[in-house]
């Protein structure tokens, strides 16, 4: 009945028209604001992301290397760019654990890190720190080498333990055998008490 009415005030009817009119058309104009807002948004992530000339970056990454079904380390970031043409994965502050035969372990940080995702080759830069319960080794660079599991620095080293400090131009570990070898300008003391 009431439609009825409005039919006879012409001027009622009109009014409810045209407000449905201008709020069929604000939505419309908030619509078409909102998508051009999310595609702006869009591109600017694009563009960062080529800008980077990564194929892909995350967050929060995790990662595990094994052998023979053996786990031989784990790499923990806060991020990764994945560059797919070179075959790497660049991480920002990584920390990687190197678990040796006899079951203990070698842990290892750094600002960045770049991880050769088809040998599983690593280069850490930036405060280097290696450490294990028996000392601490601080560099800049360092190199390991998954298929011979060794770390290598051509870098200065400083390493310190409870019971000796040294320091050298190069070093290079075997996680495999725990032997070191020092080259070039090998300074260091060493403690009462340590066994040779």
């Amino acid at each position: 009945m009431k439609f009825l009415e409005n039919r006879k005030n012409p001027r009622k009817l009109k009014l409810l028209l045209g407000t449905v009119i201008l709020v069929t058309l604000g939505i419309i104009i908030s619509v078409f604001v909102g998508y051009r807002r999310l595609l702006n948004q869009q591109d600017n992530l694009i563009s960062v992301i080529q800008r980077s000339k990564a194929n892909i970056s995350i967050g929060k990454v995790h990662h595990t290397a094994t052998r023979n079904g053996k786990k031989e380390w784990t790499l923990k970031a806060v991020s990764a760019r994945v560059m797919g043409d070179q075959k790497q994965t660049i991480v920002e502050k990584p920390s990687v654990v190197f678990f040796l035969n006899d079951g203990s372990k070698v842990y290892l940080t750094a600002k960045q890190g770049i991880l050769e995702t088809a040998s599983n080759n690593m280069t850490a830069k930036g405060n280097v720190v290696v450490k294990n319960e028996q000392y601490t080794l601080k560099t800049e660079k360092l190199f390991y080498n998954h298929k011979k599991r060794i770390i290598v620095t051509k870098a200065p080293v400083k390493i310190t333990g409870d019971l000796f400090h040294l320091k050298a131009n190069s070093m290079v570990y075997n996680l495999n055998t725990k032997e070191t070898w020092f080259r070039g300008k090998v300074r260091g003391t060493i403690n009462e008490g340590i066994s040779l």
